[in-house]
């Protein structure tokens, strides 16, 4: 059985976190697959978003600890484990110049609760639970924690999250800004990929670069931030869906993007 499941359907490629038996936590073959799979997307002209979830009763619990166990006193090597396995897909991820959503159907815990927060947007189940779980076992939070979190809800709330490894209820985290909505367990697929689909209708390379936009600014400052900008938007002006997008409102009609 696959690690990871792919369908598409009306420009909207939905990946699915497979090994519901262990809340879908993460092994190489599984980071693997799910590399493989955002690689897809991104190269496939047909799809314009991408759904990210997971099978069962669970988003991803992280780690899966039977992999990174110490074995006869020999310890393993976790800088190794981060490189190879989370550090490309959070890449992947943020490099994808498409809209990601993520439905968060369960527990979210350690690296899947940052996996989700790397998404551009965020949809939890009334259910869904979130732990930076990572102090739980003597680490820090990998998958981009330390970079993310702060950036989301601060310096202070961040602290709180990684050091005391609440659990944190889904509407808590909307309340601080790491999810865009809550909605109830059997919506919550409908009503994501919904938004996905809508997205899929919109003006794609757009999307793409304000994500590319929004990656630069984390780590520059404000008048390099303003050339770039500069950049994206002569880039933007050279689509086709600019053009549609003047010409639809220059007509009194609703524009068709093509993504191009």
């Amino acid at each position: 059985m696959p690690d990871i499941l792919w369908n598409t359907a009306d420009g909207v490629a939905t990946v699915t976190l497979n090994r519901p038996e262990v809340l879908n936590s993460f092994t190489r073959p599984m980071a693997r697959e799910l590399c493989d799979a955002l690689s897809h997307a991104g190269s496939d002209d047909a799809v314009r978003a991408v759904v990210l979830t997971g099978a069962g009763r669970g988003f991803c619990a992280g780690q899966d600890l039977a992999e990174a166990a110490p074995r006869d006193r020999e310890m393993p090597d976790l800088g190794d484990i981060v490189r190879d396995s989370y550090n490309p897909v959070i890449r992947a991820i943020r490099k994808l110049e498409k809209p990601v959503l993520c439905a968060v159907n369960g527990v979210a815990a350690g690296a899947g609760a940052n996996l989700a927060f790397a998404c551009d947007i965020v949809l939890a189940s009334s259910s869904a639970t979130f732990v930076q779980s990572f102090t739980r076992i003597g680490v820090i939070p990998d998958s981009g924690g330390t970079f993310i979190l702060p950036r989301i809800v601060g310096l202070h709330r961040a602290t709180v999250m990684t050091m005391l490894a609440e659990k944190m209820s889904a509407e808590h985290a909307r309340e601080w800004g790491l999810v865009y909505m809550v909605v109830e367990p059997d919506a919550l697929l409908e009503t994501v990929t919904g938004i996905a689909r809508q997205l899929a209708t919109q003006p794609t390379r757009a999307f793409g670069l304000i994500k590319r936009g929004f990656n630069k600014s984390l780590g520059i400052d404000l008048d390099t931030q303003l050339d770039f900008e500069e950049e994206l938007q002569r880039e933007a002006g050279k689509t086709a869906d600019y053009a549609e997008g003047v010409h639809a409102f220059l007509e009194k009609r609703k524009p068709v993007f093509t993504g191009r």
